[in-house]
């Protein structure tokens, strides 16, 4: 049996492992890499493997860097299948229709940069590859053991990452001997508002875990209410706007609960809050179907509100001329907008618009990839290019790591603990972590495991 890990490894995008056991290829995951334009676009244009030969796609979750380069994949010819949670299926098919949209963008964007002679940039798919992918999803039930081919069995656990989100456990047979992988995906962290906590798993024999705040102790989720309660009340007094940059899945549900918590409660200050990305838009309404496998709390909450995700003074922005017009708007207002990483969409206008006034405020609330233009305004660098130009930063920058949707390393050692003594943990592999992240993870996995975590770079292959 052997492992190669192709993406997020010694990094934390592109996430991307292949299994092979027995003449099977099972591939965990397939996101795009992000960050430097070019570097990126080399890496997402061409695969390591044959895609033809993949049997079958497991997707952890619907997040662009696990799932983006599907379509791509399909493109080069993969005709397996694809295993996820329900609720992942619909997230996927609306996030890779967007994402088809960029890649066009992106393609026109990198054709106009090209020398005179130098053939145009096709895009890495389009709207056609992302219908035919979801031709060959089969979404599966949380928690029950699927058989998918003799000697092939796959669960999905919830871990509590995203809505949809799941741990899996793959159990192989090969030379008569069964042995169980387990892929986390991108585990989550206790007691985040509208997610169960992560569940716990068994023994296994591999585990593929990420890493991406192994080094990290987070603030508690509650904090953050409070925290953006502040904000909106310090941009109330000196009449500025507050801009959050906010990926469309997971972190802006978490938000506007969180928002929708603070109007229940008499607390939030009577400002116009805006939804600006008509992605998250729809994403919201996936999370509108799927109440049932939320929280406990939201189980209570729908007996006296029946919608989490709105209340009076929040409105979902769709069209551009309307999102414009926000530009041109006087006082104070609250204003959500994709992209996480503030690399493209609405935001980037938003920001644009904002950065150089310091009455104005950048709340980042997600983890800010090297490289991204999120990560520089983190920085506080003096200056942010936004279309070409150099914009000076004189904004309010807040970053709120509370929000996380990611295990810190208390999360972690929780979860390695729970395994342990439910039968442990053989070979470990961190992935999904930039280097002194996973390093430091390593020294506490060391405890739980029968052999040395190791954290593979990009291209490396393993016998398990």
């Amino acid at each position: 049996m052997k492992l190669t890990f192709h993406g997020a490894a010694g990094e934390v995008t592109g996430s991307q492992h292949l299994l092979e056991s027995d003449g099977r290829k099972i591939l965990f995951d397939c996101g795009l890499f992000q960050g430097r334009r070019a570097e990126s676009r080399r890496k997402n244009e061409e695969f390591a493997y044959d895609p033809r030969d993949i049997d079958v796609v497991i997707l952890s979750h619907a997040h662009i860097d696990h799932s983006g380069n599907l379509p791509r994949l399909f493109r080069m010819g993969f005709r397996g299948r694809v295993f996820c949670t329900a609720a992942t299926a619909d997230f996927v098919e609306i996030m890779l229709k967007d994402a088809a949209k960029i890649q066009q963008e992106d393609s026109r964007y990198l054709s106009r940069h090209l020398k005179p002679g130098h053939p145009s940039v096709e895009p890495l798919y389009d709207q056609d590859d992302v219908d035919g992918l979801m031709e060959l999803f089969e979404p599966l039930d949380f928690e029950k053991r699927h058989e998918i081919a003799s000697g092939f069995r796959i669960r999905f656990l919830n871990s509590g990452h995203i809505l949809g989100s799941a741990i899996t456990e793959v159990d192989l047979e090969e030379d008569g001997i069964w042995k169980r992988i387990v892929f986390t995906g991108d585990l989550g962290r206790r007691d985040l508002p509208l997610l169960p906590d992560p569940s716990t798993i068994e023994r296994c024999d591999v585990l593929i875990c990420e890493s991406t705040y192994g080094n990290r102790v987070h603030a508690p989720s509650g904090d953050i209410k409070m925290e953006l309660l502040r904000i909106l009340k310090e941009a109330v007094a000196v009449g500025g706007r507050v801009i959050v940059p906010a990926f469309a899945l997971g972190r802006t549900q978490q938000l506007v609960y969180f928002l929708n918590e603070l109007f229940n409660e008499n607390l939030l200050p009577p400002i116009p809050v805006f939804v600006d990305s008509p992605l998250a838009t729809r994403l919201t309404k996936v999370y509108r179907d799927h109440l049932e496998i939320m929280d406990t709390e939201i189980q209570l909450l729908l007996r006296d509100d029946d919608d989490p995700f709105g209340f009076p003074w929040l409105s979902y922005v769709l069209s551009s001329h309307e999102s414009k017009e926000l530009n041109d708007r006087e006082g104070t207002m609250l204003i959500i907008s994709a992209s996480g990483m503030c690399e493209s969409g609405r935001v980037v206008h938003h920001l644009a618009h904002a950065i150089s006034d310091p009455h104005n405020t950048v709340a980042l609330i997600g983890f800010q990839a090297e490289h991204t233009t999120g990560r520089r305004i983190a920085e506080r660098q003096k200056y942010v290019k936004f279309f070409d130009r150099d914009f000076r930063l004189k904004a309010h920058v807040e970053k709120l790591d509370g929000l996380s949707a990611h295990a810190d390393v208390t999360d972690f050692r929780w979860w390695f603990e729970q395994a342990a003594q439910a039968g442990g943990i053989g070979q470990a592999f961190l992935v999904h972590g930039e280097p002194d992240s996973a390093t430091a993870l390593a020294e506490v996995l060391r405890d739980f495991t029968d052999e040395d975590p190791i954290i593979p770079t990009r291209g490396q292959s393993f016998e398990v």
